[in-house]
């Protein structure tokens, strides 16, 4: 494949973290400060998008900043999934920031240059896991994104907060240091190298199947932000966040790139070949399928809105986790793209939750009876939220779940087909009630009779800050129901499908 050398990898990286300085001496001045962060992210995604072209011709743009040993090196590379991750993050930190806007000020929050600086560093930190040429620097800007994401789940320093805080670091930092780190040094003592490549890194009768089989399980429990049971504790507890927190959190960054990070570990350094060979795929896929259906169950059970989205997304993860270790041309295409998929249906969902929370002050579900009616863009909107998460035409997130159920059939483990379609039964089952309800049950609020109603029902939908992303959001999953191609072609150019 033909290499390109360019600073633009390291461009995009940059220019949120540049951006910082402007941001805290701009913080008595709110919308200076805002401007500063939208002018970041339109940049940082003009040259992400940039670098589109070459990618989709099937080249590679690469840069190495410095070698630390032979076979590893502080690099760039990026390629179809690097690029798929980088578009999805770098778009999605615009319409993030600007509901922000609607969320922060009408809740009037303390904090919010601290917020927006973190916010800021957090996706420098993901656009450098997105491009990272090997496992070292995947693992370093992995561990950046945790220290920058801490501050912003404790956002409100109260005792609850500070708890949940605790617990994000202990499992985030806790199983990257116990498990990533070790098998990352033994991977290199072993192969000379961290390179990703599409072979993987193992040479033929180097390592035994325990071996391997031990070194696959620490890397996929050790990269905790993926959420697989049972180390997911952290993600619901860090719900106590500001909801465009949540937002990132499940659609953006963090938990993207936690799976993210274990399919560059199972494609590009074990090799699908390798997994194969070795019958290892079934392991990952089994541990997967139990993360989405225990979880699904849990999701059921949650009243309120933010944790059974919670929950939901702990699913959803697993789900492209589960296409990967399928090893199969289609259960990997549905895997990766389902990151994009999910991206922004999951994020169209965090953002009705925080709007409703913005115009009524309520945050569960059982509150919610006939809110549609007083709340119908939002609504509206979760409604298509809610189908590409499970799956459903006219939204992206039909095509992933589509490849996967396909996936299964082309695999050995044709059973496993029961577990898309029960989830996805699950998905519906937890979803649609709410956008029922919403639109349909009468509100506990509402006027026993018709008599002591007058006039119509008043809109009371939340700041136009609010509204505007999530219509965007969800607007674009429908969008990529009609064109899914580009996501689509990325991950077979990423993938060598």
């Amino acid at each position: 494949m033909d290499q390109i050398i360019s600073i633009k990898p390291l461009l995009a990286v940059l220019v949120s973290l540049l951006i910082i300085p402007m941001l805290i001496s701009s913080s008595d001045k709110p919308n200076v400060r805002e401007g500063w962060t939208f002018t970041a992210g339109i940049i940082k995604f003009l040259i992400v998008a940039s670098m589109l072209p070459l990618v989709l011709q099937g080249k590679e743009i690469v840069l190495t900043l410095f070698e630390i040993a032979p076979g590893a090196s502080i690099a760039f590379k990026v390629d179809g999934l690097g690029m798929l991750f980088a578009l999805v993050a770098s778009s999605l930190w615009i319409v993030t920031s600007m509901y922000s806007i609607g969320y922060m000020r009408t809740l009037k929050e303390h904090g919010q240059t601290r917020f927006a600086s973190f916010f800021a560093l957090a996706l420098s930190a993901t656009i450098g896991v997105a491009f990272s040429a090997n496992l070292l620097t995947l693992y370093l800007f992995y561990e950046i994104l945790s220290l920058a994401t801490y501050p912003l789940v404790v956002h409100h320093q109260d005792k609850k907060s500070k708890i949940s805080g605790r617990r994000y670091l202990t499992f985030i930092l806790g199983t990257s240091v116990a498990f990533v780190l070790p098998a990352m040094l033994y991977c290199y003592h072993v192969t000379g190298t961290l390179e990703f490549t599409t072979a993987g890194i193992f040479a033929p009768g180097q390592m035994s199947k325990p071996a391997l089989t031990v070194l696959l399980l620490m890397f996929v429990f050790g990269f905790a932000k993926a959420g697989i049971m049972p180390f997911h504790s952290w993600l619901p507890a860090a719900m106590v966040a500001p909801t465009p927190v949540s937002a990132l959190l499940h659609a953006v960054a963090v938990v993207k790139v936690g799976v993210f990070s274990i399919v560059r570990v199972l494609t590009g350094i074990f090799g699908v070949d390798l997994l194969a060979q070795f019958n290892l795929g079934i392991i990952v896929a089994t541990i997967a399928a139990i993360t989405i259906l225990l979880s699904s169950c849990i999701a059921m059970s949650q009243d309120e809105l933010k944790r059974r989205l919670a929950f939901s997304t702990i699913s959803q993860l697993s789900y492209i986790i589960f296409g990967v270790a399928l090893l199969t041309p289609m259960g990997l295409l549905g895997g990766v793209i389902h990151i994009a998929m999910h991206a922004f249906g999951k994020i169209t969902l965090f953002f009705c939750a925080g709007a409703i929370y913005v115009a009524t002050g309520k945050k569960y579900i059982s509150q919610m009876k006939g809110l549609g009616k007083t709340m119908p863009i939002t609504f509206a909107a979760f409604f298509i939220g809610a189908l590409g998460v499970i799956g459903l035409p006219p939204s992206g997130g039909f095509y992933s779940k589509w490849y996967l159920l396909i996936g299964t059939l082309e695999s050995e483990y044709k059973f496993l087909m029961a577990i898309l379609l029960v989830s996805s039964f699950l998905n519906a089952f937890y979803f649609l009630p709410i956008v029922y309800q919403g639109f349909f049950s009468k509100s506990d609020e509402e006027p026993s009779n018709k008599a002591e109603t007058s006039g119509a029902t008043t809109i009371k939908e939340a700041p136009l800050w609010c509204v505007v992303p999530l219509v965007i959001t969800a607007i674009i999953s429908v969008v990529l129901f009609f064109y899914p191609d580009i996501f689509v072609n990325l991950v077979k150019i990423g993938l060598g499908l």
